[in-house]
């Protein structure tokens, strides 16, 4: 069983036009941690999983998953063709 944890940190703060260290400074963690969350090199506690979605103001889920995200094109190309 894969203990791989997805995670769409770098499309929410790039739609907000957030860096990597305003949200560091904003969760009060290093910037280099953000970038290791992002690439799946590092896997968040719970408490910091449920912070980065609270500053978001989404719910966790929109954040982290278990199982790979659909890749936003191919949500518009099946929306296309349904």
């Amino acid at each position: 069983m894969s203990e791989t944890v997805y995670n769409r940190i770098a499309m929410l703060r790039a739609e907000r036009g957030i860096s990597r260290r305003q949200l560091a400074d904003a969760l009060g963690v290093h910037y280099q941690t953000v970038g290791y969350l992002e690439r799946g090199e590092f896997r968040p506690s719970l408490h910091l999983a449920l912070r980065i979605a609270t500053y978001f103001e989404v719910p966790v889920e929109v954040v982290f998953s278990i199982e790979p995200f659909p890749r936003i094109g191919d949500a518009a190309a099946a929306g296309r063709t349904a």
